[in-house]
């Protein structure tokens, strides 16, 4: 190299101080892959949640639930949030508008009495745990238990209104 003259090299040294330390410490260090792996790693999920989709979308599912379900008890709750989880295909079909595949379960358990009776006993069992009582079932045809807390209709109107809660939330976001 000529004096007063700079190579590309020389140039790039000496406008980056920053790059010159970080280049001295890795050549001082003995090398290590786990640090390697680390280094090219660090941008692998930039930008990227580490909480996988479907399980944002049930989250947020879950969210809508406690907002607009009305359920004091809190069994009718549960046991939509384990449907809801059961369902992940249907979920995972609605990933960017999680409350469409809420739509969706609710108009099929609401569509299907022997879907809705079986929420309705699911509700009756986790009530049941809750209280550590012997739950109320009631048949299908067949009168309530006046102390029952999920009655067959009871379960469908507040389906029904959470129903309506959903899709209000859905043309908003439109």
């Amino acid at each position: 190299m000529l004096s007063g003259t700079m190579t590309h090299l020389d140039a790039d040294l000496d406008t980056d101080p920053d790059s010159n330390l970080q280049q001295e410490l890795r050549l001082t260090r003995k090398f290590s892959l786990a640090e390697a792996i680390g280094r090219e790693g660090s941008d692998f999920m930039k930008g990227e949640s580490p909480i996988p989709p479907l399980v944002q979308a049930i989250t947020q599912i879950n969210l809508c639930l406690d907002q607009h379900l009305d359920d004091s008890i809190g069994a009718l709750q549960a046991v939509l949030q384990t449907w809801v989880k059961a369902q992940d295909a249907q979920v995972s079909r609605y990933m960017n508008r999680p409350l469409a595949a809420l739509q969706e379960i609710l108009q099929d358990i609401l569509n299907t009495p022997e879907t809705l009776y079986e929420v309705v006993r699911q509700a009756d069992v986790r009530w049941g745990q809750i209280f550590d009582e012997r739950p109320y079932f009631q048949q299908p045809g067949q009168a309530p238990h006046p102390n029952d807390a999920y009655t067959h209709e009871s379960v469908r109107a507040t389906l029904t209104a959470l129903l309506s809660a959903v899709e209000a939330e859905l043309r908003r976001s439109e």
